[in-house]
């Protein structure tokens, strides 16, 4: 990596091609899967060292229980195994770990797991890791809107009184910075519904490279793009 380049604070990334990876080896496609969890560990070590401080991976998505029964539950067991592997990793590398989405779709073992590994970790100081699972964006607007609607009918909000703010912190995302960097891998050039509040001003940077082929070497071409980006916030430079 060269010297004096930016790091983008926080950078996250839509995982794609892990079942096209798969077939392209004559492989089922739950076995992409497999080998892009472990991208994930590899590139949570990696963003760190580099100075990134907040990472977010788009894992599960509203939209995907549409796929086929035995994909979905190849997904949860694998799921299940993450959360235990994602406990012992936070702990060795001091990460702090969030997940976002609707827990209530998920199973009440894997919500136990996530509660444990979210208390497990808050207290950490090294890398924020997000983890989007059965996340959607525009679902996630629907819940805040509805817990602000709800502080309305307790009397405790005032609808004159609703601000992009207040509304921010009634995101899954409320106390992280906004994205300074999305990647999306295997070529897709779409967002997905993925964190529409959170990209207002987010860089995009997409990349032929099916995740479970990701590096570092892979990060670093993203982040060389983005400094090459003029960054401007209401045509002022950042």
């Amino acid at each position: 990596m060269e010297e004096g380049l930016k790091i983008p604070n926080h950078v996250a990334i839509i995982l794609d091609g892990n079942g096209r990876w798969a077939k392209s080896k004559g492989m089922p496609r739950n076995y992409g899967h497999v080998q892009g969890a472990k991208t994930v560990e590899v590139i949570c070590e990696e963003a760190y060292r580099m100075g990134i401080q907040y990472l977010t991976v788009y894992a599960f998505s509203t939209e995907n229980w549409t796929r086929p029964q035995e994909e979905v539950d190849a997904l949860m067991k694998l799921l299940r195994n993450y959360m235990k592997t994602c406990l012992k990793t936070a702990a060795k590398n001091n990460m702090c770990v969030r997940i976002l989405g609707d827990k209530t779709g998920l199973d009440a073992d894997i919500r136990e797991r996530i509660e444990q590994l979210e208390e497990a970790t808050k207290e950490n100081t090294g890398l924020h890791f997000q983890i989007a699972i059965n996340y959607g964006g525009r679902d996630e607007i629907v819940r805040a809107v509805k817990k602000l609607a709800e502080k309305i009918e307790e009397g405790t909000l005032k609808k004159e009184e609703i601000t992009e703010q207040n509304l921010e912190d009634a995101l899954d995302t409320h106390g992280i910075p906004d994205p300074d960097l999305l990647i999306r891998t295997c070529n897709e050039q779409r967002i997905s519904n993925f964190l529409l509040w959170q990209l207002s001003y987010t860089e995009f940077y997409f990349t032929e490279t099916a995740w479970p082929d990701f590096s570092r070497e892979e990060l670093e071409k993203a982040v060389l793009a983005y400094n090459k980006r003029d960054r401007r916030y209401g045509k002022v430079e950042e």
